[in-house]
């Protein structure tokens, strides 16, 4: 079995690499020849924490596995990042493990490189600037796998953390962007051709007045049943599209206005993948609000963890071990 530490993901996954393989595997499930399995996620009663397993295959690449883990909102106090996880490939042929790969590292990369994908083929070619809501540890991932696929020029931010916004300001000068922290989630709004919410928010933050025309809207924080970052009436009023059918009815984004009959599966456009793989057209106009729901799935992180133990075969890096 090949182990992939924390450390050698880190030095071999970039976000473009990231990108590239997020958007094959997205393809790959429009196209029938990748699937999720049902999602386990639960509050297990222990330090707060939220537990969960994805799991699923490629058939087209041979990639099999699981990840598991959540988010512990104790462990920064503790030295540790809240979310912590790890990756479990098996063999398609026998079954047997081949690899356990950390995986804090590419669970961050891979939900950058899922709302780059989003805002790469939904967002209006000429958009520039990004608006953040919630400058936590995933909002540099978002920042940098953003800044692959569109020429960013400025970034505003907001986050209910002074510290948080004031930290992530310094890596947005540092990447040579110009960078605005807003004390209202609607001066961000205001701002931004491209805004992505990153919270573990369980109440609306962006209303729909806010929400000028032609801005893409990646919701990247709402991957639990009640979690909720934008007004059901701006999901209710955009055009919809959503990396997993079932996973947005229950757990994603879309769940509220669901739940409140404001949308059905017919308002959806469809997936991300439909929309790479050319058979779903994306953004229609210049005009069109377009929303992303990004649950993140279980193929993004498999097929990011088996790009992790390819390179690290080719370079000689990771262990391996009896199993």
């Amino acid at each position: 079995m090949q182990i992939i530490s924390e450390s050698v993901a880190r030095e071999l996954v970039s976000i473009e690499a990231a990108i590239v393989a997020v958007e094959g595997c997205f393809a790959a499930m429009a196209g029938g020849t990748a699937r999720n399995f049902p999602v386990v996620r639960e509050a297990i009663g222990v330090s707060d924490a939220v537990y969960g397993v994805k799991s699923g295959i490629d058939t087209g690449a041979e990639v099999l596995g699981l990840k598991a883990g959540g988010y512990w909102p104790h462990n920064l106090a503790l030295g540790k990042t809240n979310h912590q996880s790890s990756t479990l490939l098996f063999d398609t042929k026998t079954g047997r493990a081949s690899a356990l790969v950390s995986a804090n590292y590419l669970t961050g990369v891979r939900t950058g490189a899922s709302s780059a994908i989003a805002t790469k083929h939904l967002s209006r070619k000429d958009a520039t600037v990004l608006g953040i809501i919630g400058t936590g540890g995933q909002s540099v991932f978002q920042l940098r796998a953003t800044m692959a696929v569109r020429p960013l020029t400025a970034v505003h931010a907001w986050d209910l953390d002074e510290s948080n916004l004031a930290r992530f300001g310094e890596t947005v000068r540092e990447l040579g962007l110009e960078f605005r922290g807003h004390a209202e989630r609607e001066a961000v709004l205001a701002a931004a051709d491209i805004v992505v919410t990153a919270t573990p928010s369980q109440a609306p933050l962006i209303d729909k007045a806010w929400v000028r025309p032609g801005t893409h809207i990646s919701a990247m924080g709402a991957d639990t049943r009640g979690k909720q970052e934008l007004d059901p009436a701006l999901v209710a009023s955009a055009s919809l599209f959503y990396d997993e059918l079932e996973q947005v009815k229950t757990i994603g984004e879309f769940q509220h206005a669901f739940r409140l009959g404001m949308i059905t599966e017919a308002d959806l456009r469809g997936s991300i993948g439909q929309v790479i793989d050319g058979s779903l057209a994306g953004r229609r106009s210049d005009d069109e609000i377009t929303v992303y729901d990004g649950t993140g799935v279980a193929l993004q992180d498999l097929v990011v963890a088996d790009l992790a133990v390819r390179l690290a075969s080719e370079q000689g890096m990771g262990t391996s071990v009896e199993y």
